[in-house]
């Protein structure tokens, strides 16, 4: 088929219009003003990282002090910075392509399971749980984006096992305060009934009763104060 004049001009101009606006995108690229390229193919638009973007993010990731994990959704570990193989004390070769439940302790590997199945994209949350070598972890969980292998998981892992042994000893203590003040009322009750035919001891008694009232007060406040801190610990 001959094309005329026009035809040749039109489609002339268009090639130059095509041409420009790639000398554009090829110079904001050179001019380090591109984070991603997207490209549509075969499989559908395809997202590419200029790798001089995500150096500084990847630096940071790799030199942080809490635990990162990409998971898939079958629990299988694509990539762990430094700090998430010395969390759970294994070589950062032996970690990667793992799964995530031989680090994590039998009886929290079914509640693990269980809270990644109800996550959305819409919504990231929080579980503890603890390790096979006896460590706890806070692990802050978000699912990759659709456009971003959106099966995916991002992990934020922070040790909180000197939190968790600090809240397991409030919990005895105020195990031991509640125990304590069972045993003051009862003694209470103890020093009424002894005392009651006995109307000479009638001040001993109401003395000791305002005493014992003032401690077991003072234990409450103890206790409650005890919890509020425990809580505090753990969130």
């Amino acid at each position: 088929m001959i094309r005329t004049k026009e035809q040749l001009i039109i489609e002339n101009d268009e090639l130059r219009a095509r041409m420009a606006e790639i000398e554009d995108a090829l110079t904001a690229i050179r001019n380090g003003e591109v984070d991603a390229i997207m490209v549509s193919g075969s499989q559908g638009e395809q997202v590419y990282s200029v790798s001089s973007a995500e150096t500084p993010y990847r630096t940071f990731i790799e030199e942080m002090s809490e635990g990162a994990v990409t998971l898939t959704k079958e629990g299988t570990i694509l990539y762990c910075n430094p700090r998430f193989a010395a969390i759970v004390q294994s070589p950062y070769e032996k970690v990667i392509g793992s799964s995530l439940q031989r680090f994590i302790s039998p009886d929290d590997n079914s509640k693990l399971d269980n809270f990644l199945s109800q996550l959305t994209h819409d919504k990231h949350d929080v579980i503890v749980v603890s390790l096979t070598n006896t460590l706890y972890l806070r692990l802050s969980i978000h699912l990759l984006p659709p456009y971003l292998q959106g099966d995916n998981y991002i992990i934020i892992a922070t040790d909180i096992s000197d939190l968790k042994k600090k809240e397991n000893e409030l919990t005895e203590i105020i195990r031991k305060l509640v125990i304590h003040i069972k045993a003051l009322r009862a003694l209470r009750i103890d020093n009424i009934c002894d005392t009651l035919d006995t109307v000479g001891n009638k001040n001993k008694l109401e003395f000791a009763n305002d005493k014992l009232n003032k401690e077991i007060l003072k234990l409450n406040r103890l206790v409650e104060k005890l919890k509020q801190r425990q809580k505090k610990a753990t969130i």
